[in-house]
């Protein structure tokens, strides 16, 4: 996992089995940066209070947490990743 920023946003990529995903590096619950959490497959485990998230979807997976964080897509190739933000006037 690796924070980033885009469009004013802090975004988190990462890799997993089924591809490169990016969601809100910002746990919805406390605030707590989710890239220096825990990966278990599609899910991001927050380090401050254990809420998880889908880093696919950014849905909620476990509890404290109860609003998902955003997800964007994804777009790679063998040495790049461009992140789609909306209203970014960039990308990562």
């Amino acid at each position: 996992m690796i924070a980033c920023n885009a469009g004013g946003r802090e975004i988190m990529l990462c890799r997993t089995k089924y591809g490169l995903f990016a969601v809100d590096n910002v746990c919805s619950h406390a605030y707590a940066r989710l890239n220096e959490g825990r990966l278990r497959g599609v899910r991001v485990i927050c380090p401050l209070h254990g809420a998880a998230f889908d880093v696919r979807t950014g849905a909620v997976l476990a509890a404290p947490a109860t609003r998902p964080i955003a997800s964007f897509a994804v777009h790679a190739d063998a040495t790049h990743a461009t992140v789609t933000v909306p209203d970014a006037p960039g990308s990562v």
